[in-house]
């Protein structure tokens, strides 16, 4: 058993879905539960139909919905020929429930109708690379993965309820395989126990994979990218950058925490529980090596590897009495942070201040602000890049600091982090 997820941009064409056909057919002997995203930016464009939505603009909201079903309506005619398929009729009727959806006041919260209108982009991918596959003799079957994977209602970053998902894998996901030795499904979402969608979070298809990886014992999880494996740095971001035969968990989480684009950061758990391993490689040339991530690897001579955050704020917490920020004190600003669901991406606290840089997100932080203000000043800075460098060399860190002035910077022997004002 091997688990493959494959992302939007290996989906993002008509090519590239044949590409990823080709791939899957070098496979044979295996059995292969396929784990798929949305096509291109699919995702991006529901989200716009969510905000619409919400924001009571139907018209606009159902034009966007509309825009999309065109898109896929096009490749999946594309990939089969004609629109005989039974596919088209099981697209219409996911586009039926996503504009039931846009028919209804919001009553609820923006995260809840985000679930139930983005969680769309999957169930479309997935139906069309199904149906394609079984068209051309790649024959497998379709799941629906709100069928298995219990959450809890934690809308936009859903908890798996292990236990009662182990049961739907082992009972609905492995009596497939006797039919067919592949089973295609979606990632990032999944059902709480009242059948609404949820999403596991952006990026959560990768961690979709795992879970599945784990529960059925999979012989290893492979992430198919448009890279030839996992770099150093972001190549959009900086020249020269090599790519990492062979890395630990520990390292991969360390470069998830600090925000590197590579795996999501819940993704490595799972798979290191049962000591799977994770491969990642490149579709568009499966015959590169690619990055295998496991329990012990050469990490010796593991080049620095750099992650750039931009878009970042500085606060500056100081209380108003001048009484000192004690760890009482730090526990109840954390509380907030944790109520509000604003990860800290660096901190340092003083006597009578505590300061911080997370992501520039203009709703959160006006509530954290409106929270903290009876018992504390604040002032932020904004437009801000935050640099992260593991095995740094001081040479490097001062060529891409680039003369910048520093606002704060933390360092130990393995990383460094400066943020900086561009």
């Amino acid at each position: 058993m091997k688990v493959f997820k494959f992302g939007g941009a290996s989906l993002e064409s008509v090519e590239r879905i044949r590409q990823v056909g080709q791939i899957i057919q070098s496979f044979p002997e295996d059995k292969l539960l396929i784990v798929i995203s949305a096509m291109g930016k699919t995702t991006n464009e529901l989200e716009k139909v969510a905000q619409n939505y919400f924001l009571r603009k139907r018209e606009i909201a159902a034009q966007l919905l509309y825009n999309v079903e065109q898109q896929h309506m096009v490749v999946a005619e594309a990939l089969l020929g004609n629109r005989e398929n039974p596919l088209f009729t099981q697209l219409q009727q996911f586009f039926t429930e996503a504009e039931w959806t846009l028919g209804e006041k919001p009553m609820r919260t923006y995260d809840y109708y985000y679930d139930q209108l983005v969680s769309l982009g999957e169930l479309l991918s997935t139906a069309i690379v199904s149906a394609y596959f079984n068209s051309v003799g790649i024959r497998n079957t379709w799941l629906d993965v709100r069928d298995v994977f219990r959450t809890d209602d934690n809308f936009r970053d859903a908890n798996i309820d292990w236990d009662f998902t182990q049961r739907q894998v082992t009972e609905k996901v492995v009596p497939l395989f006797n039919n067919t030795s592949i089973v295609i499904s979606q990632g990032f979402i999944g059902s709480t126990d009242q059948n609404e969608s949820v999403t596991l979070g952006r990026e959560g298809s990768d961690y979709s994979a795992a879970v599945f990886a784990n529960m059925l014992d999979a012989e290893s999880q492979t992430i198919w990218k448009d890279v030839e494996g996992l770099k150093n740095a972001d190549p959009k971001l900086f020249p020269n950058t090599v790519n990492i035969p062979e890395i630990t968990y520990g390292e991969v989480i360390e470069m998830a925490f600090y925000g590197a684009q590579v795996i999501h950061p819940k993704t490595i758990k799972p798979l290191q529980n049962k000591q799977i391993p994770l491969y990642v490689k490149c579709f568009l040339d499966k015959n590169l090596p690619g990055t295998v991530i496991k329990e012990v690897a050469d990490i010796k001579q593991l080049p620095p590897i750099i992650v750039l955050k931009k878009n970042q704020v500085l606060l500056h917490i100081t209380s108003k009495d001048y009484s000192f920020i004690t760890e009482e004190k730090i526990s109840g600003i954390y509380e907030i942070f944790h109520g509000l669901k604003i990860k800290i991406n660096l901190m340092q606290n003083g006597a009578i201040s505590f300061s911080c840089c997370v992501d520039n997100n203009p709703e959160k932080i006006e509530l954290l602000i409106k929270t903290l203000h009876n018992d504390f000043k604040i002032n932020y800075n904004e437009g801000l890049e935050l640099l992260t460098v593991r095995y740094y060399q001081d040479s490097l860190v001062e060529e891409l600091s680039n003369g910048h002035p520093v606002l704060l910077e933390q360092r130990s022997p393995a990383t460094i982090q400066r943020l900086w004002k561009k």
